[in-house]
């Protein structure tokens, strides 16, 4: 049964734009100065508790940035799974297919953040392993109707390829995020995903190529165009990212701007333009994957700042680069902006 009994009204009128089938971790976070050593004990300067997992964390992202978003996923019936049903309803997403399971606690992340925001995780993925493809089964209307499907491997392999399946068999767009990876990946997984993101590390297990610089990556990409990605990007931290793709076979590096890190797990936003020119969708289509994509590294807005400010409103922080401009201040209701040097999307005045 899913969690949430009878779906709320909206999401009886409205059709999810984007559904992630994934995971839900109760997140277990505590902030240190350093990471330790083996077998050390250390002192934290802080402790809390939140919500997390790979799949949520990507929903909660995309709704935020104004996707109708549906969770497929499973928790225990436990008080971190009644809190996440809770926390994911309190965001707008629609928990009809959140599922809850006697059988399994809610996923767990144990997680060590030192100051200069590097972490170890350590997972326990509990109830996350019992979704199923019976579950899909029931959400397969849902996962067919909507314009973005993506899941990643913190469920079983197994339902995740299920669910890329039901999605491309159905014309919709695949992401699929490889984390945690593993090296003897199913082969379908590259050939069912349109757009294919991982990490310098994640693509290291994949390919067996070492990745220590974007030309690095650029290879490692190349070798998973040719697995059967329509569009591979591996992302490096402070070096930004590579992209390639079948239809633009030279590896593309997008640099950022350097920050202080709140958390590794980021991205530069530049790159989900490039997603967009790579598949050639819609721009209202385009700004369902830029919600999604995003998400997949966690980009949070402290990683965001810089000195420059919106043309169109004074805000203060988030302005990111774009390759489209407008005309005037009409369409600003787009998210994008002119100035003299570069073109701006502003997340203040979204």
């Amino acid at each position: 049964m899913a969690a949430s009994g009878e779906p709320g009204r909206q999401w009886q009128e409205e059709v999810a734009a984007v559904v992630v089938v994934g995971s839900c971790m109760t997140d277990l976070v505590s902030l240190t100065s350093r990471l330790p050593k083996t077998g050390e004990t250390i002192h934290g300067h802080k402790f809390f508790i939140g919500f997390g997992g790979k799949g949520a964390n990507q929903c909660v992202q995309a709704a935020r940035l104004g996707a109708k978003t549906s969770m497929v996923c499973k928790v225990g019936k436990d008080s971190f799974g009644k809190d996440y049903i809770e926390n994911l309803k309190q965001n707008d997403i629609s928990t009809e297919f959140t599922y809850q399971t006697q059988d399994a606690a809610t996923g767990t992340a144990s997680i060590i953040v030192n100051n200069e925001g590097q972490n170890i995780i350590v997972i326990v993925a509990g109830a996350n392993l019992l979704l199923n493809t019976e579950d899909l089964r029931e959400a397969a209307r849902t996962i067919s109707r909507a314009k973005v499907m993506i899941c990643q491997l913190e469920i079983t392999p197994e339902t995740s390829l299920e669910a890329l399946t039901m999605a491309h068999s159905n014309g919709v767009k695949t992401l699929f995020n490889p984390a945690p990876a593993v090296a003897d990946l199913d082969p379908r997984f590259y050939t069912l995903s349109d757009v294919f993101c991982c990490n310098e590390t994640e693509a290291e297990i994949l390919t067996g190529l070492a990745v220590g610089s974007p030309a690095d990556a650029g290879q490692a990409a190349q070798v998973l165009v040719e697995r059967g990605c329509h569009v591979v990007i591996v992302t490096l931290g402070a070096e930004g990212c590579v992209m390639l793709s079948q239809t633009e076979p030279v590896p593309k590096h997008i640099p950022t701007e350097k920050v202080k890190a709140v958390d590794t797990t980021t991205l530069s936003v530049e790159v989900i333009y490039s997603v967009y020119l790579s598949i050639n969708i819609s721009l209202s289509d385009y700004y369902i994957l830029w919600a999604l994509v995003t998400v997949l590294w966690g980009l949070w807005p402290s990683t965001w700042l810089t000195t420059q400010v919106c043309p169109w409103k004074k805000c203060s922080r988030d302005p990111i680069s774009s390759r489209r401009s407008v005309s005037g201040p009409q369409e600003h209701s787009l998210l994008i902006h002119t100035k003299k040097t570069c073109h701006l999307i502003c997340f203040d005045c979204y």
